[in-house]
């Protein structure tokens, strides 16, 4: 991985911090040149991931949410988002589309599946009790390689 510049960040596992996670993100993805599509791509996928942070990584407490985001020499961008929440017991299960841990609060159960969606790439791991880490890529310029 041939890294032309990196950032990291961490706050609070609060709502308000959401739009701050995705906002930060997608400037340093600017350096990119990103077309609209993509921009809201990534938005979009950060968004899911540090909500699910908050609602359900922290659940009725608040933690701290880590970003990491590196831009590559392949006009690509990697996005590490990593809690120490209470971490997924079953990670295939809950990448399963409408499969929720809050079915009482009208989560639609899609998270994981929209981070998919908008991203090239998408990986998964938690250890229950230690936290959870995803792992989102994507080529800007629309290149997959």
């Amino acid at each position: 991985m041939n890294v032309k510049n990196e950032m990291k960040i961490s706050f609070k596992s609060i709502s308000e911090n959401e739009g701050f996670a995705r906002t930060v993100v997608c400037a340093f993805a600017a350096m990119l040149d990103p077309n609209m599509e993509e921009i809201s791509d990534i938005r979009t996928a950060v968004s899911e991931a540090v909500t699910n942070c908050i609602v359900h990584a922290y659940r009725n407490e608040e933690g701290i949410i880590e970003i990491s985001a590196k831009i590559l020499s392949n006009n690509e961008i990697y996005i590490k988002i990593k809690d120490k929440g209470c971490g997924i017991q079953d990670v295939k299960q809950a990448m399963e589309p409408l499969f929720t841990t809050a079915p009482c609060e009208e989560r639609a159960g899609l998270g994981f599946a929209v981070m998919e969606s908008f991203m090239d790439s998408l990986k998964v791991s938690s250890k229950p009790g230690k936290g959870t880490t995803v792992i989102m890529r994507k080529k800007i310029g629309g290149q997959n390689e």
